[in-house]
C-alpha cells in the first residue's frame, strides 16, 4: 500500500489534472463517515451530499454509519485516518462546539486541530413550542405565563447537554424564572410528552415540531435568524425580543487532519455546487434545513466563536455532566 504522503501526492495529482472544475476521483472508494443512525437527519444530509461526490470527486462513496457515544465514535475514526480524501465526516456543530464543552473528558478533541474543517452544509433552528391547550398564544404570552408560576415550569429537550437544554437555561435566565429541565432520548420524544400534555415546553428541533404544528403543537418562536418559510406567522426569537436566543446548528463536512489544500478545496466546491441544486435545497427544505456553505477559510473561526458562547451558556447554567 502507498505511504500516506505518496497517497496524498496521488490524490493531489489527480485533483489537478482533473482541472478548476474538480476532481475527476481520489482513486479510490470514498467513506463519508456519520456518528449516528441510518435514517436520522445527520444521515439524511450525509447522504444527499455523499451522492453529489459521483463521479466528479470518488470512483464510488457511501455513508458509513458509526452510531455511538453521542456522534464522538465517528469523529475519532476520522481523526486517526490518513489524509488522502477517502475518509470524510459529516457531523451535527454540537459534536464539535458543545460536547468539547460540556463533556471535556469523553470529547477529547478540537475540531479546528484534530480534524480538518472543510465547510458547513446546512443550517437550521429550533423551536419553542407549547400543546395546543396550552393558553399562551404567542411568546410574549408565554413569557407572562412563566412568570406567574407558582413553581418552576418544565420543559422538553432532546438530551441532557445538547443544544436545546441549553437553550432552556438561556430562555429561564432570560425570563428570571429558573425552568426545570426535562431530558429525553431525542427531539421526537420530547415533542411527543408536549403533545401528550405532559410537559409544557419543548425546545427541539424545527423538523419535529412542525409537522404538529396546529394541530397537536404551537410552535411559538423560532431560533433561527429568519423565518421559517413553512412558519410565515411564527417570530424569531429576535423578533419577539430575546436575540440573545438566536442560535442555529449547523452541519459540516470534515476530513482528517493535514488534508491537503487542493482536496479540501475541490470538496468545498462539490459541496456549493450541490448547495445550489433544486434537489438538494428542496429535499433540506422539507426538514427545515437551509443549504448554507461556509467555506474552509472562515469555518474554523465560526467553530471557535460558536464554541467560545456555548462555554459561557454552559458555565453560567452551573451544569455538571453527572446531572
Amino acid at each position: 500500500m502507498p505511504s500516506v504522503g505518496r497517497r496524498a501526492a496521488l490524490a493531489l495529482g489527480l485533483l489537478s489534472a482533473a482541472g478548476p472544475a474538480g476532481a475527476q476521483t481520489v482513486g479510490r472508494n470514498v467513506r463519508v463517515l456519520v456518528g449516528f443512525a441510518a435514517g436520522g437527519p445527520t444521515d439524511l444530509v450525509a447522504r444527499l451530499y455523499t451522492e453529489r461526490l459521483r463521479p466528479g470527486y470518488a470512483a464510488a462513496a457511501i455513508v458509513d454509519n458509526r452510531p455511538g457515544a453521542s456522534g464522538r465514535l465517528a469523529v475519532e475514526a476520522v481523526r486517526g485516518a490518513e489524509p488522502d480524501g477517502a475518509t470524510l465526516l459529516v457531523t451535527p456543530a454540537s459534536v464539535m462546539t458543545l460536547q468539547p464543552v460540556v463533556f471535556p473528558r469523553e470529547a477529547r478533541y478540537d475540531a479546528t486541530t484534530d480534524l480538518t474543517p472543510v465547510c458547513t452544509v446546512c443550517d437550521f433552528g429550533f423551536g419553542i413550542a407549547v400543546p395546543m391547550s396550552h393558553p399562551a398564544r404567542s411568546f410574549a404570552e408565554l413569557v407572562s405565563w412563566v412568570r406567574a408560576q407558582p413553581q418552576e415550569v418544565a420543559y422538553g429537550s432532546p438530551g441532557s447537554g445538547s443544544g436545546p437544554h441549553f437553550l432552556g437555561e438561556m430562555l429561564g435566565q432570560a425570563i428570571g424564572k429558573r425552568l426545570n429541565h426535562i431530558p429525553y432520548r431525542g427531539s421526537v420524544l420530547a415533542v411527543q410528552d408536549t403533545l401528550a400534555g405532559r410537559v409544557p415546553i419543548s425546545i427541539a428541533v424545527l423538523s419535529d415540531q412542525v409537522p404538529h404544528h396546529g394541530t397537536g403543537l404551537r410552535i411559538l418562536a423560532v431560533t433561527s435568524d429568519t423565518r421559517v418559510p413553512r412558519l410565515p406567522d411564527v417570530p424569531t426569537v429576535a423578533e419577539a425580543g430575546m436575540p440573545q436566543l438566536a442560535i442555529s446548528e449547523w452541519m459540516g463536512l470534515f476530513a482528517p487532519p493535514r488534508t491537503p489544500p487542493a482536496i479540501v478545496e475541490a470538496l468545498h466546491r462539490i459541496v456549493a455546487a450541490a448547495a445550489q441544486t433544486n434537489e438538494v435545497r428542496e429535499t433540506l427544505a422539507r426538514f427545515e434545513f437551509q443549504p448554507t456553505v461556509t467555506g474552509s477559510d472562515a469555518f474554523p473561526a465560526r467553530i471557535r466563536r460558536e464554541r467560545d458562547t456555548w462555554a459561557r451558556v454552559v458555565r453560567d447554567s452551573g451544569f455538571q455532566p453527572e446531572t
